[in-house]
């Protein structure tokens, strides 16, 4: 790909950052009385259809769609992306799976927005043409379908397919000529497995369902962190405290959400050093994962006030803005 290419985009994507939240107007969005004066708020920002709807879900999901139009439309290279993506392509798989074997229909919950759309993957889990999914897809499919099906338990096949989601965002990252994919992959598995680790922890998983879990990274031993699990949450914290962790065994500390807090944090620190890059992909990664970011905390806050929890209990969820 040519710089040239490149700088363009880089440039359509630098206007676009302008209009990413600052933590100032995260704190405006917080300061609203209710969860209708916050989408009025949004909706003055741009957020949503233009029609000036409330529907928070609809409001949230369009600007996602939108972070998607624009990189297609900027991008020299989409399939770069394709890695962001997994994510939602896996979910829709899993989802696939259970509606077919539990014959449950359940509306919205697919997305759209992936290389294979709700309704696609539904007719070829439906048809059983696992052959046509990408890469080792096929295979998860086939061991996630006949396991759901055999065994009704439907935590066995969400692991099944988390767990190949993880082996593939990592392999796609070790594969990537752009280092920020490779550390988007790194980071995206790691603080996977240590998610993986404090929940197995609470829930007393056995080891064996965390080596199934669990997918190898360079910046975690696995093995050391499922035995640490094990062991107890002060275990787990003094493993992280030998990792460039650190920081994530004194938010667990904390609070559970304080621990969700600092993983997605951490995630904004790995892309911050892309402002200052003007000819490669890494600003417009950087972009797609500081929306999504933006997004989820939107979400936490609008999820708050429909709830009344008071202002304080939600500050101490939001996450640390891009820009």
């Amino acid at each position: 790909m040519n710089d040239l290419e490149y700088t363009y985009a880089v440039a359509r994507i630098r206007a676009l950052e302008s209009s990413l939240f600052s933590s100032t107007e995260i704190e405006r969005l917080l300061a609203c009385a209710d969860e209708e004066q916050c989408l009025q708020f949004l909706s003055e920002k741009g957020w949503g259809d233009g029609t000036g709807s409330m529907d928070a879900s609809a409001m949230l999901k369009r600007e996602e769609e939108k972070t998607w139009e624009v990189i297609d439309d900027v991008a020299p290279d989409f399939s770069v992306f394709d890695v962001l993506s997994y994510p939602k392509l896996y979910h829709n798989l899993k989802a696939a799976i259970k509606e077919v074997c539990t014959e449950v229909e359940n509306k919205n919950i697919f997305y759209d927005d992936c290389s294979i759309p709700g309704a696609e993957m539904l007719q070829l889990v439906r048809n059983k043409e696992f052959q046509r999914l990408p890469g080792k897809m096929g295979e998860t499919a086939s061991e996630a379908y006949d396991t759901l099906l055999h065994t009704r338990d439907g935590q066995l096949c969400d692991v099944i397919v988390d767990r190949a989601a993880l082996d593939a965002i990592y392999e796609a990252g070790q594969k990537a000529e752009d280092d920020i994919i490779k550390n988007y992959a790194e980071s995206t598995v790691a603080i996977a497995d240590i998610k993986i680790a404090v929940r197995s922890q609470k829930t007393a998983k056995s080891l064996e369902f965390m080596k199934r879990a669990m997918a190898p990274c360079d910046s975690v031993n696995v093995d050391q962190l499922s035995k640490a699990a094990v062991t107890g949450m002060e275990a787990v914290r003094d493993y992280l405290l030998g990792t460039s962790y650190a920081e994530g065994a004194a938010a667990l500390e904390e609070s559970p959400s304080a621990f969700e807090r600092w993983c997605d944090n951490r995630m904004m620190e790995t892309i911050r050093p892309q402002k200052y890059n003007s000819f490669s992909v890494g600003p417009l990664v950087a972009y797609v994962l500081a929306r999504e970011n933006e997004i989820k905390t939107v979400r936490i806050i609008l999820t708050g006030k429909q709830n009344d929890f008071p202002d304080e209990m939600i500050r101490e969820r939001i996450r640390e803005m891009y820009v």
